[in-house]
């Protein structure tokens, strides 16, 4: 992944000002289906890493016809600059990315600015629940089972280890496919895309 380009990332105070001033931004919601359920940016729309993955060069050409500013947006960051970097290489352009992400934004904007729903947890806490309840098996197995066990807790610590030196998460990708993080809503192409975003 390339690192961030300063004049690729928009504030969260930069967002709230367009909003405010009826910039009407297109916000994409790179999160999971169940995520952006849980939690949103009132009109952002849902275009889960996976659908931008699979349909990289369709969807850059759409956004490049958009008719006005393009915002790329996750929980923190990483996955909306990592959806950036793919479709600036497909040749879209003016893409801008949510600095820190709905975290941020909430933070700055108050909670009555994003609508809650119902959905599960957000997916760093799913993973940081997921590693830690990796890392503790395999220290009780190393001791009740035998020291084999153990490189379960090894195996975890060293994967955390490369996502924090990549920026990316194996582990979020895995969680990202269970049942309780798929939607009814979620876009099945890019067609159904294109038809969300007029």
């Amino acid at each position: 992944m390339t690192s961030a380009d300063p004049t690729t990332m928009l504030s969260a105070e930069e967002l709230q000002d367009m909003l405010v001033e009826g910039a009407e931004p297109l916000m994409l919601d790179v999160r999971s289906a169940a995520e952006h359920r849980g939690a949103r940016i009132p009109g952002s729309v849902l275009v889960p890493e996976d659908l931008v993955r699979a349909e990289t060069q369709a969807l850059a050409e759409a956004l490049d016809e958009a008719d006005r500013p393009v915002v790329l947006l996750c929980q923190a960051g990483p996955r909306s600059q990592q959806a950036h970097d793919r479709l600036v290489g497909a040749g879209a352009e003016g893409l801008r990315v949510l600095d820190g992400g709905l975290v941020r934004y909430r933070a700055v904007a108050g909670d009555g600015a994003v609508e809650l729903g119902s959905g599960p947890w957000a997916m760093e806490r799913q993973v940081r629940m997921a590693a830690g309840s990796l890392v503790l098996a395999g220290l009780v197995g190393g001791r009740f089972l035998g020291p084999k066990a153990r490189v379960v807790s090894g195996a975890i610590a060293s994967g955390l280890i490369y996502s924090a030196a990549s920026d990316t998460c194996g582990m979020a990708k895995v969680l990202a496919r269970m049942p309780w993080n798929q939607s009814q809503d979620a876009p099945i192409g890019v067609q159904d895309v294109l038809t969300r975003l007029n």
